[in-house]
């Protein structure tokens, strides 16, 4: 079985509830960003890879979400009744993506420089690598006032703290999501045991990066987008 990526992940199923009133009628993901939805911003980086299958999973005002995607192409995991979390989410999306690698990308944030989805292919090693992570420092980020998420060695492994941020794309094997008890779980589960293997890798962004999470962060990702 080869170990090269075919299908991406879109994680489109969350609250969005720090975007306040902004998603009282609306999911996130539908949210425009310079006359478009934030999903169309992420499914310009999917196309690009010319991926096998696009899938994305749904739970919050899921009918909006469909009618917009169904006509893209992109197959739609439900998560009911409860939301499953980034892990969950996609352990539960396997019959839809497949056994290979899988990309997964956030939609809720703007990059500006190259594609990272297609820089992540470029770097993907499967024989020493279970997910590598793009991620993106802080110094290069736009409207982030958190703390960093990662630290990278010389050869690109990462453990917690240090001063990049996981930019929400990364590629990932899914073999180790099978063995995790919970039904709902977020991804940093596997990172963990992931990182504590050394098979947890990051690449470094050379471009800039905008959350766009809450309210605040739609004007900064239309500046950024006008300032290509």
């Amino acid at each position: 079985m080869t170990q090269d990526p075919e299908a991406v992940m879109l994680f489109a199923a969350g609250f969005g509830t720090r975007m306040g009133a902004l998603t009282e009628n609306r999911p996130k993901p539908l949210i425009k960003v310079a006359g478009r939805p934030l999903i169309d911003h992420a499914l310009d980086l999917v196309n690009a890879l010319q991926p096998k299958r696009i899938v994305a999973n749904l739970h919050y005002l899921p009918d909006q979400l469909e009618a917009h995607l169904v006509p893209k192409g992109v197959l739609l995991s439900h998560e009911k009744p409860e939301i499953l979390e980034t892990g969950g989410g996609i352990r539960a999306a396997l019959p839809l993506l497949g056994s290979h690698p899988v990309y997964t990308l956030n939609p809720d944030a703007i990059w500006s420089g190259p594609n990272p989805l297609t820089m992540l292919r470029e770097a993907w090693n499967p024989d020493h690598m279970d997910a590598l992570l793009m991620c993106v420092p802080v110094d290069q980020t736009v409207g982030h006032t958190g703390k960093g998420d990662f630290k990278a060695d010389e050869n690109g492994r990462i453990v917690r703290g240090g001063s990049l941020i996981y930019g929400g794309a990364q590629i990932m094997k899914s073999e180790g999501l099978m063995d995790i008890p919970e039904k709902a779980f977020s991804l940093n589960v596997l990172w963990d045991r992931l990182q504590r293997q050394d098979r947890l890798f990051a690449l470094t962004y050379p471009g800039r990066w905008c959350d766009v999470g809450h309210p605040e962060g739609i004007a900064l990702a239309e500046g950024l987008i006008a300032d290509v």
